[in-house]
C-alpha cells in the first residue's frame, strides 16, 4: 500500500522568528538570526555567538509548573505542535486518535537539564536532584509530551541521528502514513543545545565559527572565507496527512511529500568522504521513491553548514546526481540566516522547502561574498528569487555518516 501524503500544517520557533509567518518574512528579507550568546556567560569560550530564540514566551504554550519541569527542547516541541495543529485545523478525538501518531527528531535531547542537575548533585548532594531529571533528558519525551497533550494514540517514535534527526523523523512519518499505519502524523525536529558543554565540545573539535566580531556574517555556506557552522536552537514541526483525510476536511495543502532516502557513509564519525557518495545514493533513493527524474527538481534546500568539507562535497554530490541539470537548479542554504539547528534543522528546512513550493519564492544564501571555486552552482546569493517550483529537495547529513533526503512536490489532485 502506497497512499499519497500531503503537508497540511506548519509550526516553528527559531532564531529568525517565533512563528511561520515571521520566519518566512525574515528569510525572504535575508535576515540573520545570529547574535552574541545570552543564555550563559561565554567570556571564556572561543565561540561567543549562536542562533538563540528571541522574545519567545514559553508561557504562551506551557504552564509555569510545566516550564519548571520540562527541558527547553520539549517546550519548543509543544509550542510548534500547537502551531502546526492549529494551522492544519485538525481535531484529535476518539474518532481519529488511534490513527494519529508522533515522530520527533532531536540530536542531543535535554543536555541543559543534564548540566543543571549535575551541578545540583555535585554541590548539594543526591537528595536535591529533581525527580523530573530523567523525563527532561530523554530524547523521546518531546514525542511523548506532544502525544500526551493531544491524545495521539497511534505510532510514536523518536529519531536520534545527529543533524539528520528531523529529516529522518519526517521520512519515517511519511512512510508510516504511506504504508497505512496512520492517517495523520505530527513530526519534525527540536533542539535546545545552546549551553556551555555544547560549545566547549564543538570548540574542541574546531567545528564552529569564531567570527565573534561579526555574528550576522558568521554563517557563510559555500563562501571561501567560511570558518565553521553556527549552533542554533529551535524547532520545526509539520502535520503530514493522508490525502483523502485532508481533502475530506477541506484542509489547506501546502505540498505533497513524495520521496524519502536514507543512507550511511560508513566512513568517519564526523567527516564526509570525498565526493560524498552516501549523499549521492541518498538523493538518488529519494528521487526513486518519489518516482521522479533529476530534471523534475527545481530547488534544493542544501544542508550547507558553512564547513569546508560539507559544503564542497555536497556540491560535488549534487553535480553527480543531477548532471547537466545541476546548472539549472536553484540551490540555497538557509543556514546562512538561521544557523544550524542540529537535530531540528530538518524540521525547519522542511517548512522552508514546502513554503518555497507554496509561495513560489526561494530564500537566499546570504554572506556568499566570495564563493568557493568548487561551489559553482546557482546558490541564490544575497537576495530571494521568485520562481515557480514544482518540486523541491531538502538535504540533511549528520555525524556518524547518516544522510536523509526528502522530496516534496506541488500538490495536484
Amino acid at each position: 500500500m502506497n497512499r499519497r501524503v500531503v503537508v497540511t500544517g506548519l509550526g516553528t520557533v527559531n532564531p529568525i522568528g517565533n512563528c511561520v509567518e515571521d520566519t518566512w518574512e525574515g528569510l525572504c528579507a535575508g535576515k540573520s538570526g545570529i547574535a552574541e550568546i545570552t543564555k550563559f556567560d561565554a567570556t571564556n569560550f572561543r565561540t561567543k555567538i549562536a542562533g538563540e530564540l528571541k522574545n519567545f514566551d514559553p508561557l504562551a504554550f506551557v504552564t509555569p509548573k510545566e516550564l519548571r519541569r520540562l527541558d527547553d527542547f520539549i517546550v519548543y516541541a509543544l509550542a510548534c505542535a500547537e502551531m502546526a495543529i492549529l494551522d492544519a485545523g485538525i481535531t484529535i478525538d476518539d474518532k481519529n486518535s488511534e490513527r494519529t501518531g508522533v515522530i520527533m527528531g532531536t540530536g542531543i535531547g535535554g543536555l541543559s537539564t543534564v548540566e543543571r542537575e549535575e551541578k545540583v548533585l555535585l554541590n548539594s548532594g543526591t537528595k536535591k536532584i529533581s525527580p523530573f531529571t530523567i523525563p527532561g533528558v530523554l530524547a523521546n519525551l518531546a514525542s511523548g509530551n506532544v502525544a500526551i497533550r493531544y491524545g495521539a494514540k497511534g505510532p510514536i517514535s523518536c529519531t536520534v541521528t545527529a543533524c539528520s534527526s528531523g529529516n529522518n523523523a519526517i521520512g519515517d512519518a511519511f512512510r508510516t502514513i504511506s504504508h497505512g499505519y496512520a492517517d495523520v502524523m505530527i513530526t519534525g525536529g527540536t533542539e535546545a543545545a545552546v549551553c556551555p558543554l555544547t560549545f566547549a565540545a564543538f570548540n574542541a573539535m574546531r567545528a564552529i565559527s569564531t567570527r565573534n566580531d561579526n555574528p550576522e556574517a558568521a554563517s557563510r555556506p559555500f563562501d571561501r572565507d567560511r570558518d565553521g557552522f553556527v549552533i542554533s536552537e529551535g524547532c520545526g514541526i509539520v502535520i503530514l496527512e493522508e490525502l483523502t483525510s485532508a481533502l475530506n476536511r477541506g484542509a489547506t495543502i501546502y505540498a505533497e511529500m513524495s520521496g524519502f532516502g536514507s543512507t550511511c557513509d560508513a566512513f568517519h564519525i564526523a567527516a564526509p568522504p570525498p565526493g560524498h557518495p552516501g549523499a549521492v545514493r541518498c538523493m538518488q533513493l529519494a528521487l526513486e521513491d518519489a518516482g521522479m527524474e533529476p530534471s523534475d527538481i527545481d530547488y534544493i534546500n542544501a544542508h550547507g553548514t558553512s564547513t569546508s568539507l560539507n559544503d564542497l562535497y555536497e556540491i560535488e554530490a549534487i553535480k553527480q546526481v543531477f548532471g547537466d541539470h545541476s546548472n539549472k537548479l536553484a540551490v540555497s542554504s538557509t543556514k546562512s540566516m538561521t544557523g544550524h539547528l542540529l537535530g531540528a534543522a530538518g524540521g525547519l528546512e522542511t517548512i522552508i522547502s514546502v513554503k518555497s513550493i507554496y509561495e513560489g519564492v526561494i530564500p537566499p544564501t546570504i554572506n556568499l561574498d566570495n564563493p568557493d571555486p568548487g561551489c559553482n552552482l546557482d546558490l541564490v546569493p544575497h537576495r530571494k528569487r521568485k520562481k515557480d517550483i514544482n518540486a523541491a529537495m531538502s538535504n540533511t547529513f549528520g555525524f556518524g555518516g547518516v544522510n536523509a533526503v526528502l522530496v516534496f512536490r506541488k500538490f495536484h489532485e
